[in-house]
């Protein structure tokens, strides 16, 4: 796993992904979750590619559930950009490297 990407809980959310002047994709996941564990890679590789204009972490939704249920999170990996504190993009369901960057890159315009 990339050092780029932190591992947060419910009491942190405010805090790192709300408050952040950074914008942030939020990976909610869970370690049974198979499409999960399919993009985790392409996140980590993501992490580094935009390391200067976008922070990400995950939360896993089995430990989590605060912001889980608060965002209507149904199904896992659901991937929530935020651009100062702003819900910008939803993507539900693992997704390749081009579409997942794709999705940034509009988030971030």
């Amino acid at each position: 796993m990339s050092n780029s990407i932190e591992h947060i809980n419910d009491s942190q959310f405010e805090q790192v992904v709300i408050k952040s002047s950074t914008p942030v994709l939020v990976d909610f996941w869970a370690e049974w979750c198979g499409p999960c564990k399919t993009i985790a890679p392409v996140l980590d590789q993501l992490a580094q590619d935009y390391a200067d204009k976008l922070k990400i972490v995950k939360v896993n939704v089995d430990e989590n559930q605060q912001y889980a249920a608060q965002y209507k999170v149904r199904g896992i990996p659901t991937l929530l950009f935020f651009v100062d504190g702003e819900l910008k993009k939803t993507h539900v369901g693992a997704t390749n490297k081009i579409q997942l960057s794709q999705l940034i890159d509009s988030a971030l315009a």
